[in-house]
């Protein structure tokens, strides 16, 4: 399988391509300088640099790809979330058709995971006010996908907590509730979550659905 992967040096996207790799998939990473430090130099792997928003240049490297998975996420620097995200998301999804690829992956937050009662994560007394921007555009994205028929997209959840961690191959996958462990809590290493999303690739299941992915 060929995979263009935008967002290859972030954590998550360095972990999907290293497990993508270990499998045998070719990877065509995509960063804003064509560069991922994170990865060591391998013979399935082609960084490439390009802008996200650009859906042109995007689809010029799709080309001929099996799917596109799109692991950033929206701007930490203070700046509105919601606006620029949405057209990143825009541009992606227009790439993608622009290139004739069926399967999209998109990494998503787990603000909007749904915890009971009608509310969502970000919607509850005690979640971060600096993560609450990064969580509504997230859910806009989330929107946005829920409305596209023409491509095969999946919208890829984490636990709460998400961190470099160990690679078990043992989580759980669920749907749009927020899961948690026995103790309460909700989180996934980076390594399990690339696990589920490269698993989810090759048995091409999951289509048109948000999935979220914990112990």
């Amino acid at each position: 399988m060929k995979i263009l992967l935008i967002g290859a040096s972030g954590m998550v996207g360095s972990r999907v391509a290293a497990e993508a790799l270990s499998r045998g998939h070719e990877v065509v990473g995509v960063t804003r300088g064509g560069r991922a430090d994170d990865l060591p130099s391998h013979p399935r792997l082609t960084l490439a640099a390009a802008d996200a928003g650009d859906a042109k240049a995007l689809a010029g490297l799709a080309a001929g790809a099996d799917a596109v998975v799109a692991a950033l996420p929206p701007a930490r620097d203070g700046s509105p979330a919601t606006g620029p995200y949405l057209a990143v998301a825009g541009s992606i999804i227009d790439g993608t058709r622009q290139a004739e690829v069926k399967r999209l992956i998109w990494v998503g937050g787990a603000g909007s995971l749904e915890v009971g009662g009608g509310k969502r994560l970000f919607e509850t007394e005690g979640f971060p006010e600096a993560y609450k921007a990064e969580a509504l555009a997230q859910g806009e994205v989330l929107d946005v996908f829920r409305e596209l028929t023409d491509l095969g997209w999946t919208y890829v959840s984490p636990a709460a907590e998400i961190a470099p961690g160990e690679r078990t191959g043992e989580f759980r996958v669920g749907g749009d509730a927020l899961l948690s462990d026995a103790e309460g809590r909700s989180r996934v290493s980076a390594e399990d979550f690339a696990v589920a999303l490269v698993d989810t690739l090759e048995k091409g299941d999951h289509v048109r659905e948000r999935i979220t992915v914990a112990y």
